[in-house]
């Protein structure tokens, strides 16, 4: 990825982040961002996606995957959502918080693969580089570049991203689409 966010633009949306998480225990709702009061750094339009971990264990991962808010606003409603709203875990409760580590990933834009099989697909990946994007009339599903590292076989990887999408191992409907994008992570 071309571009980095500076360590005290880390800090801040690290921050901002948990603050979202705090504020949605006591108030259900994710907290408001004054976007006059944080650098310009911190107004651009960004995707996110923000994972929660706890003891080592997915906690709650949700995101954007094309730009849509400003990053600070983005990371404020990722976090909240990925603390309240993923359907794979129950709500974080506010005697957890101390044991919530957070982690923000930045999207590059969405890069179109002109991809035609699995096979190419499987020749093009880069695996601890790429995050990748399927979908079709009908299935949908990503993988940020980070779960390389406990998929780091691409045949795997794809494997897991098509079984995340609804779609059978040996399915690849005539219109599937492709794309990679990278990501700058950083966390507590």
């Amino acid at each position: 990825m071309a571009f980095s966010i500076s360590a005290s633009d880390q800090s801040l949306l690290l921050k901002l982040a948990r603050n979202s998480i705090t504020e949605g225990c006591d108030s259900s709702h994710a907290s408001q961002v004054d976007l006059s009061e944080l650098p310009s750094s911190l107004r651009i339009q960004c995707a996110t996606f923000v994972t929660l971990q706890k003891s080592g264990e997915l906690r709650g991962c949700i995101g954007s995957l094309k730009p849509q808010r400003t990053l600070a606003e983005d990371v404020v409603h990722n976090a909240f959502a990925s603390a309240f709203s993923d359907s794979r875990f129950y709500p974080v409760k506010k005697e957890e918080l101390a044991d919530i580590q957070i982690e923000i990933s930045v999207l590059s834009p969405m890069q179109a693969m002109d991809i035609s099989s699995e096979e190419e697909l499987l020749e093009s990946i880069r695996p601890n580089i790429d995050g990748l994007l399927i979908q079709s009339s009908y299935h949908s599903a990503t993988f940020l570049p980070q779960v390389w590292e406990q998929l780091p076989d691409p045949v795997e990887f794809l494997l897991h991203l098509k079984q995340k999408a609804g779609l059978q191992s040996d399915e690849w409907p005539e219109d599937m689409s492709c794309f990679r994008y990278q990501c700058f992570k950083f966390g507590e």
